[in-house]
């Protein structure tokens, strides 16, 4: 599998972390690791998220840009490695 470091600014909202998961999870994305902050001074928050799957990380950045309170999505690396179960 292949794993992708995102790095995903959006507007705090209580609901925004339960989105972002469920559009990974809809898109075929298993989260290895996240991590989430508070943006100095904003409303914002920064969220550190890696991802692992067969697909490509364009079809999930994609989607996530799409969700009303997110910012700005990017990835951060691209690495392949072997996860076993």
């Amino acid at each position: 599998m292949k794993q992708h470091q995102l790095s995903i600014e959006a507007r705090f909202r209580p609901e925004i972390l339960e989105r972002i998961l469920r559009v990974v999870r809809h898109r075929g994305f298993q989260v290895c690791s996240m991590n989430m902050a508070s943006l100095t001074n904003t409303s914002n928050i920064n969220i550190e998220m890696i991802v692992a799957s067969q697909r490509s990380v364009d079809l999930l950045s994609t989607q996530l840009s799409k969700l009303m309170d997110v910012a700005c999505v990017q990835i951060q690396q691209q690495t392949t490695q072997q996860i076993r179960a």
